[in-house]
């Protein structure tokens, strides 16, 4: 997955906005991916790599099961944070670790009709 690919999976989810920060005027920000303001996918400037909101047990998980691909985020690993490394993952398996990040970020009642519509 690249990462404009990354960036169409976010913004096709309920009630996500796209946001710049940790930028200055000679160096790009970071495009974050939120729901209320709540951040739940940060993307690399260069589109390789992201960081996203994992449980701490999906984290474990996840760097078990691929390990040339995931690793606790700095900073935030501790938290449930994972980076990936997106070349070294499958398109599908990335797909469904954006959408839980989503599901554990969005309210309750989005997420919940979302589930209903087959989301």
């Amino acid at each position: 997955m690249t990462g404009d690919e990354l960036r169409a999976v976010c913004l096709a989810l309920p009630g996500t906005t796209e946001k710049e920060t940790w930028g200055e005027a000679t160096q790009p920000g970071e495009a974050t991916f939120r729901v209320r303001d709540t951040i739940y996918v940060i993307l690399a400037p260069d589109g390789s790599g992201a960081s996203i909101r994992t449980s701490l047990d999906e984290q474990a998980d996840l760097i078990d099961a691929f390990p040339a691909a995931f690793s606790s985020a700095p900073y935030v690993g501790r938290f449930g944070w994972v980076s990936v490394r997106m070349s070294a993952v499958d398109g599908d398996v990335l797909r469904g670790v954006v959408e839980r990040a989503w599901a554990r970020t969005a309210p309750k009642a989005i997420a919940a009709a979302l589930r209903e519509h087959g989301g």
